[in-house]
């Protein structure tokens, strides 16, 4: 019997592969095998940051394989504010998933990493060898190192040990069960929560930024085939980038374009260039990724968008939504 144990299974991403291990035919490339026991835990659960109650979820779970997905995560704007939270937090979570799953011998670990943990200047397109080649952009630092230290982690624990430790770096995820709170959310659900009660409420529809920085969006439910692909497949300690090709970056006035289309809003709708903006771009390359998986189709983001605003307003009083407004 294999044990896979998904921290922050409860996310944006735990649940898309969640959702794809119960509707894929059972023995297919990305659906639930013979012999598997799948195990998605929350934070209500355990507290990763603290070293006991992590000791305990895998004492209780003993997972064969982990697909470590939780982590404190936000927008620019709550990146920017807590620095140190989003260190500290990140390092904790990450030390203590490691550590257990090496203690009980675990055959595998994927760990969820971002672009974000990429250098601020640096040769694009990003790569899998250019994580560390120098400083992540000031907005997200603390996350990012946290996050860039998994890799580290991994590395060490291969080469001192042996560990089967491995990462993947998706670009920006968003689909249903995404975090939808303006104070923290990440730039897709806040426009579309904030659309969203802008017609509600007969207010404009405000985009904080200019709209010109371009982002490279992967829907939950692709990027859910393709963790489960690299537990299945990829067994080199090296991280993986998990994205649509670079061909595909979306200008946030082109994101935001497709929410107002998706809501069927029709009101006054502009951007706030007094707020910032972020890095410009950051388009990163999946030619790996598409050497090792071979045949793969990813959702056309249109069409991922609007299934993710319907399930935003079928679902908007149980979202994750932060204060009512």
């Amino acid at each position: 019997m294999s044990v896979i144990l998904v921290t922050g299974g409860t996310g944006l991403v735990g649940t898309a592969i969640k959702h794809i291990i119960e509707t894929e035919p059972e023995g297919s490339r990305f659906g639930k095998r013979p012999g598997e026991k799948w195990v998605f835990i929350g934070s209500s659960e355990a507290d990763l940051r603290n070293q006991e109650q992590s000791k305990k979820l895998f004492e209780k779970y003993k997972p064969t394989h982990v697909i470590h997905l939780a982590a404190l995560v936000g927008g620019l704007f709550i990146n920017m504010k807590k620095k140190l939270d989003f260190l500290r937090d990140n390092i904790l979570i990450n030390d203590n998933v490691l550590h257990n799953a090496h203690e009980l011998g675990c055959k595998k670990v994927i760990s969820c990493l971002s672009t974000c943990v990429y250098p601020d200047k640096v040769d694009y397109p990003l790569d899998e060898t250019k994580i560390h080649l120098g400083l992540p952009h000031e907005s997200n630092f603390g996350y990012a190192h946290a996050k860039r230290l998994v890799d580290v982690q991994n590395h060490a624990y291969k080469d001192q040990f042996g560990d089967n430790f491995t990462s993947a770096i998706p670009t920006n995820v968003f689909g249903p069960h995404d975090n939808f709170d303006l104070e923290s959310a990440h730039v897709l659900p806040a426009l579309m929560h904030k659309c969203y009660l802008a017609k509600k409420n007969g207010t404009p529809f405000v985009v904080w930024g200019s709209g010109k920085p371009l982002r490279q969006f992967i829907y939950s439910r692709d990027l859910a085939k393709l963790f489960i692909w690299m537990l299945r497949e990829y067994d080199d300690v090296e991280p993986l980038i998990l994205s649509v090709g670079e061909d595909e970056e979306v200008s946030i006035k082109q994101a935001a374009d497709a929410v107002v289309k998706a809501m069927g809003f029709t009101g006054e709708y502009r951007f706030d260039t007094t707020k910032a903006d972020g890095q410009f771009r950051k388009p990163a390359s999946n030619k790996k990724l598409l050497s090792l998986i071979g045949d793969f189709e990813f959702t056309p983001f249109d069409k991922a968008l609007e299934e993710t605003v319907q399930w935003f307003q079928q679902n908007y009083e149980n979202a994750r939504i932060g204060k009512p407004r």
